[in-house]
């Protein structure tokens, strides 16, 4: 479950909520088909219509469309309808971009034109397991001067960050004995005794947040020296769960007074009137790892001149302002106005730390796979 999803649904606080709905616009329709992998559900939204408009047929993960009230998803089929003579449908397959990693395996066309929410380790992984590109170079965007260079992730150019985020860790600063509880600012204070048994963290082999996490260790402590890390992490008792929702669950039960997250915590908090003190960011050695999002046209899009279209029109200012906002990560160009309260809460770090794709693409399995060697079943 991604984040946004997950917090819409139960609150900062992990207080079940209610989502609002609306009908009328968009029609959702189920399919059931079956890989070498097994049997997979894909969820398509769009809007019927009795003409002939073009359709941009967009994959992405659920939660950027399944809350009509307050997903990005929603409101730019709206937007993007209104301006463009054309019908934007939303793919929602439960494997993301795996499902059109298996069509392509098996010979089958993608289905859609373009991808929302790509990172480096996705790519990584479509490279690795494809010979036939699955998505083409970006070509033709009068707007992609305006995307933040240091956000680019693609060498050969497919895909365009249309947002960002931040790993951080988020802590309770009213548990502790005296009720003042303060994280430790750097990655070797998280092993001092007064933190044993206090941070919560999620599996880098499931879960995103964790292989960044896991990526933002390996960037200090060295390829030699991050192993070494986690096990003194271990023997400091850290708490290693599933998924960034069991730990951030855990997290608002009070299990613990740090978890891995996302240095937007408290512009969730501050919407559902949370207290902040329970929502405190910390920068760990004045850095945060940077994952940014991105949007790609496939190779055999039916339409990819409007696949064009949609990624200038989601890079206009207003329109990453508004997907900031919505998807609670912090714009991919330089041009974007965030409203006052967003920026007042979201948290950017002091310095920003990523890996290259080229170097994701040589060492990530390896790393993930001799993390889970030492600790995935201990």
């Amino acid at each position: 479950m991604k984040r946004r999803a997950f917090l819409k649904a139960t609150g900062a606080g992990g207080t079940a909520a209610l989502l609002a709905g609306c009908t009328g616009t968009t029609d959702s329709e189920t399919t059931t088909t079956e890989s070498g992998g097994g049997t997979e559900t894909t969820t398509t939204q769009g809007t019927t219509v009795g003409g002939e408009d073009q359709v941009l047929a967009v994959g992405t993960y659920a939660s950027f469309v399944d809350a009509p009230s307050s997903s990005p998803g929603v409101w730019l089929k709206d937007q993007f309808e209104s301006e463009f003579d054309a019908t934007l449908e939303w793919q929602t397959p439960e494997a993301g971009v795996n499902h059109y990693i298996e069509r392509a395996l098996r010979g089958v066309e993608s289905g859609a034109d373009l991808y929302v929410g790509l990172d480096a380790q996705m790519l990584v992984r479509i490279d690795d397991k494809l010979d036939e590109p699955l998505f083409t170079p970006a070509e033709g965007l009068s707007r992609i001067g305006d995307v933040n260079e240091e956000l680019s992730f693609d060498p050969e150019g497919r895909a365009v960050p249309y947002d960002t985020g931040y790993i951080s860790l988020v802590y309770d600063e009213t548990q502790g004995e005296d009720g003042a509880f303060t994280a430790p600012e750097t990655f070797d204070g998280l092993l001092e005794p007064e933190y044993a048994g206090a941070l919560l963290a999620q599996n880098p082999t499931s879960s995103a947040t964790g292989q960044a996490f896991l990526l933002h260790t390996i960037d200090a402590k060295g390829e030699d020296g991050y192993l070494d890390y986690w096990a003194q992490l271990k023997e400091n008792d850290v708490r290693v769960l599933g998924n960034w929702a069991d730990s951030y669950t855990a997290y608002s039960n009070g299990e613990a007074p740090m978890v891995v997250s996302y240095s937007t915590d408290q512009v969730y908090a501050s919407q559902s009137g949370e207290d902040l003190a329970k929502h405190q960011i910390r920068f760990l050695n004045d850095q945060g790892y940077a994952n940014p999002e991105g949007m790609a046209t496939f190779a055999d899009a039916t339409q990819p001149d409007l696949a064009t279209e949609f990624m200038d029109f989601v890079l206009r200012p207003e329109v990453q302002a508004e997907i900031a906002v919505r998807n609670v990560q912090f714009p991919a160009t330089t041009t974007a106005e965030l409203p006052e309260d967003f920026a007042q809460y979201a948290q950017e770090p002091p310095e920003a730390v990523t890996f290259s794709y080229d170097r994701l693409r040589d060492n990530l399995s390896e790393w993930t796979d001799a993390w889970a060697r030492e600790f995935a079943s201990k």
